[in-house]
């Protein structure tokens, strides 16, 4: 894969700081291929942190009852959307 350019974790939210410490050391000392994308995506920068919409939310959450989804990024509105399915994220 592509490495980013940005070695340095420029946020100065403490909790951030921390959060993107526990999942490099997670991605680097486990195979866990969830730990690696989310220490990926919360090293991204908050231009190419991409949105996920609520439609789509819940598209990829049918069927999943009980299950928790994780985004790192913005969950965005969709007016189309009548009604909500009930479903947890994280």
């Amino acid at each position: 894969g592509h490495k980013s350019s940005m070695k340095v974790i420029k946020t100065q939210n403490p909790y951030n700081r921390l959060l993107i410490k526990l999942y490099k050391f997670l991605a680097r000392r486990t195979d866990s291929a969830f730990c690696a994308t989310v220490a990926k995506r919360l090293h991204m920068s908050k231009v190419n942190t991409p949105p996920i919409g609520l439609n789509r939310l819940s598209k990829y959450m049918t069927n999943k009852d009980g299950k928790i989804a994780v985004i790192v990024g913005k969950v965005t509105d969709d007016v189309r959307m009548m009604e909500c399915p009930k479903m947890s994220v994280c």
